[in-house]
């Protein structure tokens, strides 16, 4: 399936969310991701936008940032 300009969007906007919060609380990717039982590689195509990521990952990053998932969704959508 074809991503819209809208779906591209939003996945920036989720990427940029959880680097801002991986930055905060001072992890590199590899931390990150070896916290989230997933690759460096993955959080890095996570974070640049280009993973459609599945509601299993989004918990597993959640609670590897300490966050509930929801709190990876709280960026403003209407940016862009």
């Amino acid at each position: 399936m074809q991503l819209t300009n809208e779906d591209k969007v939003i996945l920036m906007l989720f990427g940029e969310r959880v680097r801002a919060l991986r930055l905060s609380r001072g992890l590199s990717q590899e931390a990150l991701a070896l916290a989230a039982g997933l690759d460096r590689t993955y959080i890095g195509g996570v974070e640049r936008g280009e993973r459609n990521i599945s509601l299993i990952n989004i918990r597993r990053i959640a609670c590897a940032l300490e966050v509930a998932p929801a709190d990876l969704l709280l960026f403003n959508s209407e940016a862009g």
